[in-house]
């Protein structure tokens, strides 16, 4: 059996807070994502997708505390590497930083206007990005700093603005663009496709999967099922910190569709399904219902429900449809 790219197992989150407690933002979540593959992480808001991301990234809070393990395959091509993968999780600031960010493990920032230097332009953080991982000079430091942007649609006669003079739309393209300058075997793109018109979408998803076509893990995080459709080949649904279904794309989107009623109804919603938004709202991280969280929102709820569910065959559900129903 191939040894996954990424392997994250048990991988818990929570937030500790002023007076003692503490807030549960990611709770035993499990997956495994292959080289040349991409796995699509969805769900509400706040249900802790990109917490997850900023733990494989070792980018959070003080106030984070994490168990669990997440292991990053070793890079063959670096001296010394070895056959151990590295666990993110127990990894020191000083390795992230210099051998893990952008060059194995790189990322598309939800929030992109967060991660530019405000003094600097987009062409200054190009070539800054291009020239530390791939030592280019000169000539051909210009030509490929122009081939990046070209690579994530952001125009060249952008190039010299600086962040602030960035629409949200080019934000996203400027950080796109210098996530996959590194070309890492492992990439998180959170939102990748806010703010961008549907045709900019289309690029940028196309890219993306390019990007996993060749051989590179690439981890989604987004509200747009119609983008993770067209560039995923597993879906992981995500409500209230845990996976709650996690299946291959074709089943998810096509027949015979999801199982968990949180997932089924999370495709019924889409103005070209059945445009029926699921009733009620998530609950609060620091109030969260004994149990299945999504009971309170489930008309198939019952009693059993006051137990929470196990993730079996990539469901957590104690009421699944019949083979037949599903």
């Amino acid at each position: 059996m191939t040894t996954p790219l990424l392997s994250v197992r048990r991988l818990s989150v929570r937030f500790l807070m002023p007076g003692g407690a503490d807030i549960a933002a990611v709770d035993d979540v499990s997956f495994d994502l292959a080289a040349g593959e991409c796995l699509a992480l969805v769900g509400e808001s706040g249900c802790g997708k990109s917490v997850l991301a900023g733990a494989l990234l070792g980018l959070l809070p003080g106030n984070a505390r994490t168990r669990g393990s997440a292991l990053l395959a070793p890079d063959p091509a670096a001296p010394g590497s070895g056959a151990r993968p590295l666990d993110l999780l127990a990894a020191d600031e000083r390795t992230l930083a210099r051998t893990v960010r952008g060059r194995r493990l790189g990322l598309v920032p939800q929030s992109p206007a967060d991660h530019l230097t405000p003094v600097r332009t987009v062409r200054s953080h190009l070539r800054e990005t291009i020239r530390a991982l791939h030592g280019t000079r000169g000539a051909a430091l210009a030509a490929a700093t122009e081939a990046a942007a070209a690579r994530a649609a952001f125009p060249a006669d952008h190039l010299d603005r600086y962040p602030h003079q960035l629409s949200g739309g080019l934000a996203q393209r400027a950080a796109t663009a210098l996530a996959l300058v590194g070309d890492a075997p492992l990439l998180i793109a959170d939102e990748p496709t806010t703010g961008l018109d549907r045709d900019l979408v289309a690029r940028t998803v196309g890219e993306l999967r390019r990007h996993t076509d060749d051989g590179r893990g690439l981890l989604v995080i987004t509200h747009d099922l119609a983008a993770a459709e067209r560039v995923a080949d597993r879906v992981a649904v995500m409500y209230a910190g845990r996976i709650v279904e996690l299946t291959p794309a074709a089943r998810f989107f096509g027949t015979p569709g999801p199982r968990h009623p949180y997932a089924a109804g999370l495709l019924g919603a889409l103005p070209e399904r059945d445009f029926t938004p699921i009733p009620g709202q998530p609950p609060g991280l620091d109030a969260l219902p004994a149990g299945c969280a999504f009971a309170p929102r489930c008309a198939r709820a019952t009693a059993l429900c006051a137990e929470q569910p196990e993730l079996i065959e990539g469901t957590a559900c104690h009421h699944l449809p019949e083979p037949a129903d599903a």
